[in-house]
């Protein structure tokens, strides 16, 4: 049931952990604060100032989804997909018994395919319909087992804990152990990267997201997500916690007939992560 592929050089490699840059300035940073706070007459104000200041830039790091600085971190496809004329449809927070069937059919309709970076408690909660999933050929990847909201709060113990009960649960369930990751509202701080590295995860964000879980115009979401569309982009929907429209119709169901349509219109076609990140060139 799952893409036997080799894998690509987007997925991790395995051997110790490369901490970023970032991070191991970090580290030197501390280490250089303490020594002025303890060697250097008057530096105590400094060396806590500076301290401080290179907390607020992690922090700011880590609540920027799309940011590389913590760790890789795959904001578009592979170049050689994009050269296919691939892109990437994500859809977040499910599976729901009453939207995820009709997102589905809409799929189908449109021969196109999609991932679902699912909740693993839901789809504990929704065996069959994630079973589905697969079997339409689409592709089910770890979103956490339980969406914590102070996801981000956790130490490298937590991450492990909870992402770790995803992949378990996710595989029980659909035979197949997800090889990408995103994190809730893709917020996260330093310990997430290795703990992935170590789980053979890679983490996935987005190129574009239409904010469909706030924003109940079909329209603004739509524009949000073709604005510029081109070949390697990753766009984010949900159909999990989905906006309403005016309608009362989950707002997913309403963009997806026209962005399935611009599709084909730009010649391109959506494969899910999996196809793209372990298909070589």
């Amino acid at each position: 049931m799952g893409e036997s592929a080799p894998m690509s050089q987007a997925l991790p490699a395995s051997g110790s952990w490369p901490w970023p840059p970032v991070v191991r300035a970090s580290v030197g940073w501390h280490l250089l604060a303490l020594a002025a706070a303890l060697f250097v007459p008057g530096a105590l104000p400094w060396a806590i100032g500076a301290v401080v200041l290179n907390h607020v830039l992690i922090t700011a790091a880590g609540l920027t989804p799309r940011s590389s600085l913590l760790g890789p971190n795959i904001t578009r496809l592979p170049a050689a997909s994009a050269a296919r004329g691939e892109i990437a449809i994500t859809i977040d927070d499910g599976p729901d018994p009453e939207v995820t069937p009709q997102v589905l059919d809409l799929l189908d309709a449109h021969g196109q395919r999609a991932t679902f970076f699912c909740i693993a408690e839901r789809v504990r909660e929704h065996p069959a319909l994630a079973r589905e999933i697969v079997a339409r050929g689409h592709s089910i990847q770890n979103h956490t087992a339980r969406h914590r909201h102070n996801f981000s709060f956790l130490g490298p113990r937590g991450f492990h804990a909870e992402i770790e009960r995803a992949q378990q649960l996710l595989q029980e369930v659909t035979g197949q152990r997800p090889i990408c990751f995103r994190a809730p509202a893709g917020l996260r701080n330093p310990f997430l990267a290795p703990v992935l590295h170590r789980l053979g995860l890679v983490l996935v964000s987005w190129t574009r997201r239409g904010f469909d879980t706030r924003e109940r115009d079909a329209a603004v979401v739509l524009a949000r997500l073709t604005k510029d569309l081109k070949a390697g982009d990753i766009l984010l929907l949900h159909d999990g916690h989905a906006a309403r429209s005016a309608a009362g119709r989950p707002v997913v169901l309403e963009v997806l007939p026209p962005l399935l349509e611009r599709l084909r219109t730009d010649g391109l076609h959506a494969v899910t992560l999996p196809q793209a990140l372990t298909t070589p060139a």
